[in-house]
């Protein structure tokens, strides 16, 4: 067996070990390698992430688990390493700055350098720095290959030849100019649309509420705008919110519903709300928490226009036979392991650092 093969085999085990833990139930099974050693131990990472992070409840941690799973698969692994050329015959170490806004937000380019076989230097947000390092651990004894290729801290970072950033705009400006020198990927703020175009189903307005409250709306791939139809009647798109109620009952997004409804009401802005929703009528793409953005346009085609300028700060678009790579309703945080973070192929870019 070489190498990538070998790596994507150990990528497959460790997603049938997260396959252990849903948002069904959390059940050992018998033929998942090195339970033993690791079953238990994931159950309490999972329990001091939630507890250093309320965003990261139960839930949002199962779903990811989850969605990780069905990613990791043999399948999902060769077709998104078939076209590129990872014979590399020398490994580099490779830094990688990862944010801490939802769960495992970094893992996706932690497994790009590895299967890419080099090294990682990985420094975690302070809000997501126990499950990682755990998962690492994990891959480590599937594959004996794995030890001393990653490495985590929370100092400066030195001795690397590459970097990969994610950050806010603001800090995108810092990481440009310190990591000049080097081959990098810098990421900055992107925020996910939904177009409506009047045709849509209730169904689809309630897969559209998986789109704007998974992960109460934090990542990169959370809808926080919406451009409706001149003249627009919201009244299905909130029979379908409703769908996402129970979502007040957690406390900080609660607190961030009262606190930016008592802003908005301040300001004598126009907005529609539910009791755990606000949309308020905004040319910004960035929503804050328990709020959605929408802009009223009147031609479809000066619409596939604007988003087509505006691309640079836009993750994904959520819509139905509208443009070409938008994404299903309820679809936007099941990315396959081929749907790159900024359109920007990490795989590409560690084949030739």
């Amino acid at each position: 067996m070489d190498k990538i093969e070998k790596r994507i085999q150990s990528f497959v085990k460790l997603g049938q070990f997260l396959s252990q833990f849903n948002r069904k139930e959390i059940r050992q099974k018998e033929d998942v390698a090195f339970n033993d050693l690791f079953f238990d131990g994931f159950k309490h990472q999972l329990k001091l992430a939630q507890e250093k992070n309320s965003w990261f409840t139960k839930d949002n941690l199962l779903f990811t688990c989850e969605s990780w799973a069905n990613a990791l698969t043999f399948e999902n692994l060769h077709k998104w390493i078939k076209e590129e050329n990872l014979n590399t015959n020398s490994s580099k170490k490779v830094a990688i700055i990862m944010a801490g806004n939802i769960p495992l937000v970094g893992f996706h380019d932690f497994i790009a350098v590895l299967i890419s076989g080099h090294s990682v230097l990985a420094k975690l947000s302070s809000n997501d720095e126990h499950l990682l390092p755990f998962l690492a651990k994990y891959l480590e004894y599937v594959n004996t290959d794995f030890k001393g290729t990653f490495e985590f801290t929370n100092k400066k970072l030195t001795g690397f030849d590459a970097v990969i950033a994610t950050g806010s705009n603001n800090t995108s400006r810092y990481f440009e100019y310190y990591f000049k020198d080097k081959p990098n990927i810098i990421r900055k703020n992107r925020n996910s649309v939904a177009v409506i175009t009047g045709k849509e189903t209730e169904e689809d307005y309630i897969n559209l509420s998986e789109d704007i409250f998974c992960y109460f709306g934090l990542g990169c791939r959370s809808v926080s705008k919406l451009f409706v139809p001149k003249g627009y009647n919201f009244d299905l798109f909130f029979k379908g919110m409703f769908n996402k109620q129970e979502i007040i009952n957690n406390f900080k997004y609660a607190n961030n519903y009262d606190y930016n409804k008592a802003v908005y009401l301040m300001s004598e802005f126009d907005l529609l709300e539910n009791g755990f929703l606000m949309i308020k009528e905004d040319t910004s793409y960035s929503s804050p928490i328990s709020s959605v953005f929408y802009e009223y346009y009147e031609n479809e085609d000066d619409l596939k226009i604007k988003l087509f300028e505006e691309r640079e700060k836009i993750q994904c678009i959520v819509a139905k036979n509208f443009v070409k790579n938008e994404i299903a309703f309820g679809q936007t945080q099941q990315p396959n392991l081929w749907d790159y973070a900024d359109g920007v192929n990490t795989l590409d870019f560690l084949s030739k650092i």
